[in-house]
């Protein structure tokens, strides 16, 4: 049985500033979305983007990651909390995002960032997609640091007693979706992206991808306190993945379909 270090979640201070360790992973997959970006466009020159398309695109990511994420979330999870306590709504220090919101968040920046720049919203999102699952892994690894969103509890060798939750040995289910939300999904699109594939076929990959990890870590994960399971025994998280499975799969046929065609 591992004990959770409980780290400090500010990494640093500076003064009257402090540098969280949420906000750093937060960074540190802004950068990584960053390099893959530039490594994509010196490499697959098909896709016919430039450097400071990258960067403007990139901030658009970052507003839709925390606005579509915060908003998500309230949406989701507490709409009856927040709508009686709306000031909390922008309390972005007490913690609480969706990913699930997040990526509705990307999905209008990207259609923004599309008819902007001219170009196909697929395009724009094929393009995206092996960027953020980087920012992804590093999410994660945010929340293990926070000793946050811990798993259900195990008897397994690896598992973890969180202090701050309880005594109880847990799955540590942040480090299982850092790995293949983050790493594993990450390779998968980075070694897909080599070649070039017909348009929409990327993002249905993250689609398909993201939606299978993360239905399935879900069964390790402890389902919010204030939600349970639902229906059928599945979590909110669970719940929310099933469509974007679904999408991805319909995606994935209809690109190699419309590809067939043009071919």
């Amino acid at each position: 049985m591992l004990v959770h270090p409980n780290f400090d979640p500010v990494a640093l201070h500076l003064g009257p500033l402090t540098v969280r360790w949420y906000g750093l992973m937060y960074l540190c997959g802004f950068l990584a979305g960053s390099y893959v970006g530039r490594w994509r466009i010196k490499t697959q020159p098909w896709l016919k983007w430039n450097v400071d398309e990258v960067d403007q695109f990139l901030t658009y990511v970052v507003f839709g990651v925390i606005l579509g994420g915060r908003l998500g979330y309230v949406l989701f999870y507490k709409p009856e909390y927040y709508f009686s306590h709306p000031l909390e709504i922008i309390a972005l220090w007490q913690g609480g995002m969706s990913f699930h919101g997040g990526f509705l968040g990307v999905t209008v920046g990207s259609i923004l960032f599309a008819r902007k720049t001219h170009r196909r919203w697929l395009d724009v999102t094929d393009f995206v997609a092996p960027l953020v699952t980087f920012g992804l892994g590093f999410g994660r690894l945010g929340n293990f640091i926070n000793g946050e969103l811990p798993g259900r509890p195990t008897s397994l060798p690896w598992g973890m007693v969180f202090p701050n939750t309880d005594l109880m040995a847990r799955h540590p289910s942040q480090l299982y979706e850092a790995t293949l939300e983050g790493l594993v999904l990450g390779t998968i699109l980075i070694v897909a992206s080599r070649h070039q594939k017909p348009t929409g076929v990327l993002s249905s990959y993250f689609l398909m991808g993201y939606g299978l990890f993360r239905f399935l870590v879900e069964f390790t994960r402890e389902p919010d306190n204030f939600l349970g399971l639902l229906s059928l025994g599945l979590s909110m998280g669970q719940w929310l993945s099933i469509p974007m499975i679904v999408v991805g799969v319909i995606l994935w046929r209809t690109s190699l379909k419309s590809a067939m065609i043009k071919a």
